[in-house]
């Protein structure tokens, strides 16, 4: 009990040793001036962490192509290749077709040649799975006079996707708007891509680029695709998805002139060009229609196209 109370009123120092040593001396400065100049220089000058930083950017893209081209003998406008057509920050363009047209709910022989046959028998394992174009029946019927194939039941005739036929080459000088208005909520800023110095005449006849045009709004798709470092021929064959990058970078303590966009490109499903089973990008649509007794039918279309992300990020500081 009583070492407690004296160990409670015990008083302690730290005791210095000074080191008279050069070396340990330029050492020590040394490490100093290491750490200040650490932090005058990067954390305040350059990073500036003494402000406040707003990421959370909100962020409106519309989306507008212009450009003809042809297509299996038909001219090909805005409304037949571009979708969806409300011009969101997501669209495609699409480069290359493949059309099944006349299909009606019945049954029909398969198209794909895992779906040979020649008994039922060899039809019977593929029931109560799906099947590549429709249910399968269980049934082995003739696909033509010297081929049979196992029987569906769906839209018919069954889609035949290995057809070749050659992309819309017009596509690479097809044109992109693109507008974007951004805000930052942690300081009220609202800011868009129009920049003051951008005029009806200038807007007109400008094309983005690199060097001279960085702030018009206007993309030709063959530029875009250049600059992601993708080659355009692939790329409309097998289709693909491409990334525009807008960002906003701003210092509010300086001018508003200063804070201006910055685009970027890149090819976003950099992966599938690697993968030999699902290579590029497609999909399908249909178009439907009634015959004169009130029956449906349609056209099936498997659409290649070149996806385009236009993807917004924004870092903005002030004191």
């Amino acid at each position: 009990m009583w070492s407690c109370i004296t160990d409670f009123f015990t008083y302690e120092t730290t005791k210095s040793v000074v080191v008279k040593s050069w070396t340990i001396g330029i050492i020590n400065r040394v490490v100093q001036l290491l750490i200040i100049t650490y932090f005058v220089g990067w954390v305040f000058l350059y990073e500036k962490a003494y402000q406040i930083r707003d990421t959370a950017i909100e962020s409106s893209v519309m989306t507008k192509v212009k450009g003809f081209g042809v297509y299996n003998n038909r001219v090909m406008d805005v409304a037949d290749y571009v979708t969806p057509t409300q011009g969101a920050s997501v669209f495609c363009i699409i480069t290359k077709m493949i059309t099944t047209e006349n299909q009606f709910q019945g049954y029909c022989p398969e198209s794909e040649t895992k779906y040979n046959c020649t008994h039922d028998s060899d039809c019977t394992k593929f029931l109560n799975k799906p099947g590549s174009n429709g249910i399968p029946t269980g049934r082995c019927v003739h696909f033509n006079s010297s081929l049979m194939m196992c029987e569906i039941q769906g839209w018919c005739p069954a889609e035949i996707d290995t057809i070749t036929t050659s992309p819309m080459m017009e596509v690479e000088n097809f044109t992109i708007f693109i507008k974007n208005s951004i805000r930052f909520p942690t300081f009220n800023y609202t800011k868009g891509n129009f920049l003051p110095t951008i005029t009806d005449s200038y807007i007109k006849k400008c094309n983005f680029d690199l060097v001279n045009n960085t702030y018009c709004p206007i993309f030709r798709v063959g530029d875009v695709v250049r600059y992601a470092q993708q080659n355009f021929n692939i790329l409309a064959n097998k289709g693909g998805v491409i990334g525009i990058k807008i960002g906003w970078i701003c210092d509010l303590d300086k001018s508003d002139d200063e804070c201006n966009p910055s685009y970027s490109f890149t090819r976003l499903d950099a992966m599938s060009q690697k993968n030999a089973v699902s290579p590029g990008y497609n999909f399908r649509f249909a178009k439907y229609y009634k015959t004169e007794n009130g029956t449906d039918y349609r056209t099936l279309v498997k659409a290649y196209a070149i996806r385009f992300d236009v993807l917004v990020n924004g870092n903005v500081r002030e004191s």
